[in-house]
């Protein structure tokens, strides 16, 4: 008896490192190395492990597999932490640790509900568990990791398909699709290896794969957004200030003089962007500064969208504004700067009000606003970066108007979050835009996977993109997602790029992520009656 405990023992915990391997493998799908096979192999190899397993064991199979997933995956996290947080290494490694384990709950939550909803002595619910449900499960809990205290929506599956086969399906389904998609193309891999000699587990397999490839081959014959024939010269200017000087009061004006000075032989394009907080300090501080950047931008018929710190009574913003030509190109008066800089500073009028500036919305923790501060922010310096005390800006904004264009912005964090980028898209928007800072996380993966991401939402919304960083990437990728031209990292340099125009609007723009998650919740429900009548069935009287 001892001997058999001994190898089951051994079993599970082989078991629970496979799944952890796997998990961890899944890293290789996303950027700098976008071998997405990786993923639905990774996916179907675990489901297969999980076969026949107590809804106890499922969890715990699950989080390994998450764990491996988000520890591998994010470990980019442990950069700002550790050079940046002021905490010795091994508090930094422990957070990055619990981190990972709390994202890990939720692909750990999908694998639990599976093991509880499936019956595998019942052949038809075996094929909706494999077929349906699992897909379903692992989309609604992805979305949830996606709300959930503010939500953490990083190395969602279907991101590993943004240079993939299946990337123009997400003008249609979107990111989270192509996870249901990649879901259930491991369940079919899994249903087809669980009876190897049976050719007709193979059949799943082979007609999903079909309507797949029909379907990718299909979707851009069938696309409504097309060229529209005009183009607009940009000017991305990466300053690369390293991050340790950044927020320092002696590096304020070199790091102003140095965009200007980048800026100066780039006037000739009609929108040149700074990237977030390029302007790092409230606009009451640097008001000639604005007002000399305001001027030269009007004198050459262009305008300067630049991040700063909006100030208005006692709440600060991180904000976007536009310098110069707004409407159309044209020498005006410079009527922003009188109407904003020279009104009193904590005064909100409604000249001031809403002026052509983004506020970002959803803020990062501890980066920009600390939960419980008065609590944490005393325990260690991570809880006081600089600048961690920004308000909300408002969910829907109006786009930012540059020379007659209108740019839909995203700050930094906001572009992972796509149904917020489509609520801020309207027919009308020209381009997209994010801007970030990402020098918090050095040479890691980190700032790749914010591009990826960003190349997503340019194929969702059917939208070109251009995103301004610090230090890197600094891009223009077109509507489908495809990076036209970029800057090498960490180096200072001026990205000129002419962006080609768009009409029409994606199925994604028009439907978004509603009707998927309510199909995937219906999956989920129909699982749980058929489950429910089954166990009716079975139970003696």
């Amino acid at each position: 008896m001892q001997t058999l405990s001994t190898l089951g023992s051994n079993k599970s915990l082989l078991r629970l490192v496979s799944a952890f391997a796997a998990g961890a493998s899944t890293a290789l799908s996303f950027a700098p190395y976008g071998i997405w096979i990786i993923y639905p192999l990774a996916l179907g190899l675990s489901l297969l492990l999980a076969k026949n397993l107590s809804p106890k064991q499922a969890f715990n199979h699950w989080l390994s597999f998450g764990f491996g997933s988000f520890v591998f995956g994010i470990s980019w996290v442990h950069v700002s932490i550790d050079t940046f947080g002021g905490m010795p290494l091994i508090v930094s490694m422990s957070l990055m640790a619990l981190l990972a384990l709390y994202l890990a709950l939720y692909p750990a939550l999908a694998g639990y509900l599976m093991a509880r909803l499936t019956n595998h002595k019942n052949t038809r619910i075996g094929k909706l568990s494999n077929l349906a449900l699992f897909p379903a499960l692992w989309v609604l809990t992805e979305w949830l990791r996606g709300w959930v205290m503010t939500g953490f929506p990083w190395l969602w599956a279907g991101y590993s398909q943004t240079q993939g086969p299946l990337s123009a399906l997400a003008s249609v389904i979107g990111a989270l699709g192509l996870s249901f998609l990649i879901a259930l193309v491991a369940a079919s891999l899994a249903y087809a290896c669980a009876r190897p000699k049976s050719l007709s587990h193979l059949s799943p397999s082979i007609m999903i794969l079909a309507v797949l490839a029909v379907c990718t081959w299909l979707t851009p014959k069938l696309e409504q957004v097309t060229p529209s024939g005009e183009t607009v010269k940009v000017a991305l200017v990466q300053g690369n200030i390293a991050q340790s000087m950044k927020w320092q009061p002696d590096a304020l004006w070199p790091t102003m003089l140095k965009y200007m000075d980048l800026t100066r032989n780039n006037f000739d394009a009609d929108i040149i962007i700074w990237p977030e907080a390029a302007i790092p300090a409230p606009e009451s501080m640097v008001g000639d500064f604005l007002a000399n950047a305001n001027k030269v931008a009007n004198l050459n018929d262009s305008a300067i969208i630049t991040g700063i710190i909006s100030h208005r009574q006692d709440e600060f913003y991180n904000s976007l504004i536009v310098l110069g030509n707004s409407n159309a190109k044209q020498q005006d008066s410079g009527d922003y700067l009188v109407a904003r800089h020279f009104a009193d500073a904590n005064a909100e009028t409604d000249a001031t009000k809403g002026r052509n500036e983004f506020r970002k919305h959803h803020l990062l923790p501890i980066g920009e606003f600390v939960p419980f501060g008065d609590l944490l922010r005393p325990i260690a310096p991570l809880f006081n970066l600089p600048m961690s005390s920004f308000t909300r800006g408002n969910y829907l904004q109006p786009n930012l108007n540059a020379v007659g264009y209108q740019i839909s912005p995203a700050i930094c964090y906001e572009i992972v979050f796509p149904e917020q980028v489509r609520a801020n898209v309207n027919d009308d928007t020209d381009m997209l835009l994010t801007v970030s800072n990402d020098a918090w996380f050095g040479s890691s993966n980190g700032p790749l996977q914010h591009m990826e991401i960003a190349q997503m939402r340019a194929i969702e919304m059917g939208r070109p993109l251009l995103r301004g960083t610090n230090n890197g990437v600094t891009a223009v990728v077109d509507h489908h997602g495809v990076i036209q031209a970029k800057l090498p990292q960490f180096e200072t340099g001026v990205l000129r790029a002419e962006v080609v125009l768009v009409t029409g609007q994606t199925w994604f723009q028009r439907i978004g992520q509603a009707p998927l998650l309510w199909l995937c919740g219906l999956l989920v429900f129909a699982a749980a009656l058929i489950r429910r009548q089954q166990s009716i069935v079975t139970t003696p009287l």
